[in-house]
This record gives C-alpha cells, structure tokens and sequence, in this order.
C-alpha cells in the first residue's frame, strides 16, 4: 500500500510538472516575463526573475497536490490574488497583443462600435463568477 502512495505521488509531481512547464513555455512564447522585465527595468536581476518563477510553480504545485497549510491567513491570501491577478491581466493583454485578438474579434461579429463594452462585460462576468465561486463554495 505504502508503494501505491509513492508511485501515486511521483506521478503526480511529474504531472504537475510537466503542466507547469507547459505553462511556463506559453508564458515565454507570447511575451509576458519579457514585457514585464522591459517595463519595470530590472533587466539585471533576468536570472532571479526566471528562478522565482520555476520556484513559484515548483511550490505553488507542491502545496496544491498536498494540500499543505500556508501560513499568512487571509492578508497572505489578499496578497497572492492580487499578485495573481495582475499577472494574469498582463498574460491576457500580451496574448491580445501577439494574436491581434481584438481586430480578429471585432470583425467576426461585425462590431464597430462598442468593443470597449464587450472586453468590459467579459471581464465583469469572469471577476463575478470568479466571486461566486468563492464566497458560494463552488
């Protein structure tokens, strides 16, 4: 029983990890780590950066698979969505940027006007859904 548990375990780390890596190689094909270490001008520190990221997902898929308490309390959790959702803001613009999503979209439902409406009500609905699924237990 006791191997069960440990080939279950190495299976899901390497799972994990494959996933992540997949993330990670997306995040730098479109841009993202790049644009940002362009916009905060901490070119230098590019080696830490990249380390904090593998670390951040190596971490974030330990805790997850194991469910492991992290310590900090609601402040920690405030913090770490907002971190991450800033992050995901600027994945979704810079993927918009690299696809040309936008034009492509505008176009396909024949919209000329009005587009700032449909970005914000797509955003809308996803913080709100985001919400329910949080405060109503998902």
């Amino acid at each position: 029983m006791f191997l069960n548990y440990i080939l279950l375990g190495t299976i899901g780390i390497c799972a994990g990890g494959v996933i992540a890596a997949g993330v990670f190689a997306f995040i730098v094909t479109i841009g993202v780590v790049v644009r940002l270490i362009g916009k905060t001008h901490t070119a230098k520190h590019i080696r830490l950066v990249e380390d904090c990221i593998v670390l951040g997902g190596a971490f974030g898929n330990v805790v997850n698979l194991y469910k492991i308490p992290v310590p900090g309390g609601v402040t920690l959790l405030v913090l770490l969505g907002l971190g991450g959702g800033i992050f995901v803001g600027c994945l979704i613009m810079s993927l918009a940027e690299t696809l040309n999503a936008l034009p492509v979209l505008s176009r396909r439902i024949r919209l000329a006007t009005g587009l700032q409406y449909v970005i914000l009500s797509m955003a809308a609905g996803k913080g709100i859904g985001a919400l329910l699924y949080f405060f109503l237990g998902g």
